[in-house]
C-alpha cells in the first residue's frame, strides 16, 4: 500500500514537472515574438519550427484525449495556443507571405489527412491509439534530431550564436521529465521519442563548454629575447 501511494505521488510530481518544463520550453519562443515586434520584421526568425511544433502539439493533444491523459492534454493545449500566437505574429511581419501561406496550407492538409485517417478510417481502440502514438513519436524524434545539421556547422565554425542556452536547459529537463513519466506509465510512445531530446541537449551542453570564451582564449606565450 505504501509503495502504491509512493508511485502515485511520484507520478503526480512527474506530471507537474512535465507541465512546468514543457510550458517553459514552449515559452522560449516569446523571445522570437518580441524580436519580431521590436524589429517589425520576421527576417531573422524561422517559421517552420513554429509550424512543425504546432502540428506536433495537436497530434499529442489528440493522443492524450484518446488516452484520457490530463497532463498530455493540458501541456499540448498550451503549446498549440502558443504556437498559434507565434505563427500569427510571423505571418503579420513576414515579407514572404506567399511561401508562408503555402507551407501553412500544406500543414493544414496534413492535419486534415491525419484526422481523416485516425479519426474516421481507423476503428476506435488499441490499434487507433497505437498507430497515433507511433506517428507522434516519429514526428517528435524528427524534431529533436533536425538540429543535428546545425550542430555540425557549429562544430566547424566554433560559433555558438545560434544556440540558446536557456532553450537547451529547458529541452533537457522537459525530455527527462517526459521519459520518466512515460516509464512510470509504461508508455513507450511517450518515453522513447523524448530520449533523443536528452542526447541532443547533452551534445549542446558539451558545445557550450567546448567553445566557451574561457576555453577559446589561447595561453599567451612570452618571447624571451637573449
Amino acid at each position: 500500500m505504501f509503495f502504491f501511494f509512493c508511485c502515485r505521488d511520484f507520478l503526480h510530481f512527474l506530471s507537474w514537472a512535465c507541465t512546468v518544463f514543457t510550458v517553459w520550453m514552449f515559452s522560449t519562443g516569446l523571445t522570437d515574438l518580441r524580436k519580431m515586434r521590436v524589429a517589425k520584421s520576421a527576417d531573422n526568425v524561422q517559421f517552420l519550427p513554429f509550424l512543425m511544433t504546432g502540428l506536433n502539439n495537436l497530434g499529442w493533444l489528440y493522443y492524450g484525449t484518446l488516452k484520457r491523459d490530463g497532463t498530455l492534454v493540458l501541456v499540448n493545449t498550451i503549446g498549440a495556443l502558443l504556437q498559434t500566437l507565434y505563427i500569427v505574429t510571423y505571418c503579420h511581419y513576414t515579407k514572404e507571405k506567399r511561401r508562408v501561406a503555402l507551407q501553412s496550407v500544406a500543414a493544414a492538409a496534413v492535419l486534415v489527412g491525419g484526422w481523416m485517417y485516425f479519426g474516421v478510417l481507423l476503428p476506435q481502440g488499441d490499434l487507433q491509439l497505437a498507430q497515433l502514438g507511433l506517428t507522434c513519436s516519429v514526428v517528435t524524434v524528427s524534431m529533436y534530431l533536425s538540429p543535428l545539421t546545425d550542430l555540425i556547422g557549429i562544430i566547424r565554425r566554433g560559433n555558438l550564436e545560434c544556440l540558446s542556452f536557456p532553450l537547451t536547459i529547458a529541452t533537457f529537463f522537459t525530455s527527462t521529465s517526459w521519459v520518466l513519466y512515460g516509464l512510470q506509465l509504461n508508455d513507450y510512445y511517450i518515453m522513447v521519442p523524448n530520449t533523443p531530446g536528452i542526447l541532443t541537449s547533452l551534445v549542446r551542453f558539451y558545445l557550450f563548454w567546448r567553445f566557451s570564451p574561457a576555453r577559446q582564449r589561447s595561453p599567451s606565450h612570452k618571447l624571451i629575447q637573449i
